[in-house]
């Protein structure tokens, strides 16, 4: 070998080490053979299995003080069939022989489709192809290793299996596609790895993969081999009935959870998915929830950040279990009729320095200037949504949660921060798009193509946006203009609800449009009502201490302010521990105060929402025409020396029609009337002052019988005695 190639195969410039290393046809002295090359740091002794009978010693290239002796080579002269082969090693005296399969005697995996379809942005499920799978191979088992570097110099396979040594396992790299291979047959599941990217500059960066399937648990943060072939799933039933279903005018009450803190152990420690499952289905069951929202399972290194800042975008966290774990947990909920939203964070990512940040020497994943490419507020990075490969990453990573892990909606965070160039930025801090305008256009477009994609690939799933903005039709179809999204969350009146709740009761009479303005504009988006984790941390309080009053006026209100959510038109979101009213704020390092309903107060607040969820999944006037104005009429809003509200919620049937009368002050009031479109005696579906949910018992006894007498433009009218602090609702029997 001359010295030239040596010299540049170990200063990595050689480019495909496959060029140097593996097998050979070649010709020796007029004679025709094969010659075999061999890297292996520290051996002392190599031979390669030509057949179970014949070995071939392979030399040292140099002294074993050089580099060049750790690379052997040997003529076998002769006939050959080209495939797999195996080498035998020693390692010094007294070692044991180590025999295995040279991986560069294989061909690549990756094909030019593949590559093709990744450069160009369109490979939907590049899952399957980059990122760690084991394999068989040319009938060899092993594990098959891409990842996208197109700027690094060299890219090397270290783990576990060869001891981090980035001189022993030098991928190939693909031609121009950027994508480095190599299928390592000593490599399985359960086994670390990262890959050593040396950058043009001669800089040398460990990084976890992009795409693999597991993680090692934080603070450590190797990438981990793991198979997702092996799980068999139980819940085709849900997926059938799934693509069948218009979530539109369907139920949808959805309990949101932080796995990490709902739930513990007695000595503090998480839950693992399989516990949790155990638990919760059956909590969500007897809650009456037919959705859980899941905060991220992406695995993140820092508790702290909740998931937010994701350096693991295929991995699920490792906190609670392994990918199958997590599967399991789905499984459980979809065999008992509960839909899985995942939070999905596309918007950003940290700059742990193991994770995407400079990836391959350059600024790959986000933009090299930080008017683009930098989250201030967060300290994080904004990802490049214009390059091809990098919107297919994250297409591809919403897809795959849907379609590896039978996710039924992915809620986006942050879809604001995406779609605006100048989101938290001041003048001369952004760059305008090509127009001169504020919208990032990438983004919008990736948004609108994961939608599409998703809408296209796994009918029956949703996506849910929050957007914080009033940018026009972000729950319109694409191919009417808008972003695609099913849903969007309401954040507006999540806040006027929240600032209107938390005032003293003498003063909400002021603050009625807190109530109404939603009305507005409820049926420009397809919105859903959140009640969120985001208002219950960092100095917010709880929902139950937002409320104002003693004890029993916080129980009150608090049934009072998830009465009116349900009663209004749009899907309903509750943060765990609104439901049986946690006093304390979240807190993610511990679990939820379970300890609460020991008090008939909590209990009782428990019993409230359980039967809201059951009321409002039985009653076709609460969703099936959500979006529609039709399903809505105020009664009258205009009651703000009372303080009181009221409207008729309507199904397509018009004998789906519920009365909603809320009482927003500590006083009763005898001898309320209200009009009411239909004659006849109407029933007391729910009172939430009722004794049962720690209520005073005011109420009608069962319900009121109409008058002829006409008010608010009804021929017909009640006379009703409202609750303190409290809300009915009244179907006509």
């Amino acid at each position: 070998m001359d010295q030239a190639l040596i010299k540049k195969f170990f200063d990595g410039n050689i480019g495909d080490p496959f060029s140097v290393l593996g097998a050979r046809p070649t010709h020796r002295n007029g004679r025709s053979g094969v010659l075999f090359r061999v890297y292996l740091p520290t051996a002392t002794k190599v031979e390669v299995l030509i057949t179970e009978d014949i070995s071939l010693p392979l030399e040292p290239q140099g002294p074993p003080s050089e580099p060049s002796g750790h690379l052997f080579e040997g003529f076998y002269e002769g006939a050959y069939e080209y495939g797999p082969y195996m080498i035998r090693s020693e390692y010094g005296r007294g070692s044991q022989p180590v025999v295995f399969y040279d991986a560069y005697s294989f061909m690549p995996v990756l094909g030019e489709l593949d590559l093709f379809l990744w450069n160009q942005g369109n490979h939907y499920r590049i899952y399957h192809k980059l990122g760690a799978h084991p394999m068989v191979h040319q009938d060899v088992k092993g594990t098959h290793f891409a990842v996208w570097a197109p700027s690094a110099k060299k890219v090397c396979l270290v783990g576990d299996k060869n001891q981090w040594d980035g001189r022993r396992l030098p991928m190939r790299p693909r031609g121009a596609s950027g994508v480095w291979e190599l299928f390592a047959p000593h490599f399985g599941s359960g086994d670390l790895y990262k890959f050593e990217i040396t950058t043009q500059a001669g800089d040398l960066l460990i990084k976890a993969d992009p795409l693999g399937f597991a993680m090692e648990m934080r603070p450590k943060n190797a990438s981990k081999v793991y198979d997702l072939n092996k799980y068999t799933w139980n819940d085709s039933k849900w997926l059938y009935e799934r693509s069948k279903t218009n979530f539109l005018t369907s139920p949808m009450s959805i309990y949101e959870m932080h796995l990490g803190s709902w739930k513990r152990h007695k000595d503090g420690t998480w839950l693992t998915y399989r516990e949790i499952a155990d638990e919760l289905v059956p909590y969500l069951t007897e809650m009456g929830f037919n959705w859980v929202e899941m905060m991220p399972i992406s695995e993140f290194p820092f508790d702290a950040s909740w998931g937010y800042q994701v350096t693991g975008y295929y991995a699920v966290t490792s906190r609670y279990g392994t990918p199958d774990d997590f599967r399991y947990l789905v499984d459980r909920c979809h065999q008992a009729g509960i839909g899985v939203i995942l939070d999905w964070v596309p918007a950003h990512f940290p700059r742990d320095s193991f994770a995407l940040e400079y990836f391959d020497g350059t600024h790959l994943y986000e933009h090299a200037d930080p008017r683009q490419g930098a989250h201030s507020d967060w300290g994080t990075l904004v990802f490049n949504y214009g390059r091809n490969e990098v919107k297919n990453f994250l297409v591809a990573n919403a897809l795959f949660f849907v379609d590896e892990y039978h996710i039924d909606g992915l809620r986006v965070d942050a879809v604001a921060s995406m779609i605006y160039l100048d989101y938290s930025r001041k003048e001369g801090e952004w760059i305008p798009n090509k127009y001169g305008g504020r919208e990032n256009l990438e983004a919008i477009e990736m948004l609108k193509t994961l939608n599409t994609k998703l809408y296209e690939l796994f009918p029956g799933t949703m996506t849910i946006a929050e957007e914080s903005t009033a940018f026009p039709a972000v729950s319109r179809p694409v191919h009417l203009g808008g972003l695609g999204f099913m849903f969007k969350w309401n954040m507006g009146w999540m806040h006027d609800m929240l600032d209107f709740m938390s005032k003293d009761p003498i003063y909400r009479r002021y603050n009625m449009e807190r109530l109404t303005f939603a009305l507005l504009y409820a049926f420009h988006e397809n919105f859903c009502l959140p009640l969120s984790h985001d208002e219950v941390v960092y100095g917010k309080r709880s929902l139950f201490d937002k409320m104002p009053g003693d004890y029993w006026r916080k129980c009150a209100n608090l049934r009072l302010l998830l009465g009116y959510m349900f009663a209004e038109p749009g899907k309903k979101l509750l943060f765990m521990g609104g439901e049986f009213g946690q006093i304390n704020e979240w807190d993610h390092a511990s679990q939820l105060s379970w300890d609460l309903l020991a008090r008939p107060q909590h209990q009782g607040l428990k019993a409230f929402t359980a039967d809201l969820n059951r009321l409002y999944s039985s009653e076709p006037a609460l969703f099936e025409l959500d979006y529609d104005w039709r399903g809505f009429e105020w009664v009258d809003f205009r009651d703000s020396d009372s303080t009181v509200i009221s409207f008729l919620r309507r199904g397509r049937d018009p004998a789906e029609t519920i009365l909603f009368v809320f009482n927003f002050t500590p006083v009763p009031r005898d001898f309320y009337r209200l009009g009411v479109p239909q004659a006849g005696f109407w029933s007391e579906l729910i009172n939430s002052d009722s004794r049962v949910y720690g209520g005073s018992d005011v109420g009608l006894g069962g319900g009121r019988h109409t008058d002829p007498i006409p008010a608010h433009g009804k021929p017909q009218s009640l006379e009703l005695t409202l609750p303190p602090l409290g809300f009915l609702a009244l179907k006509v029997r």
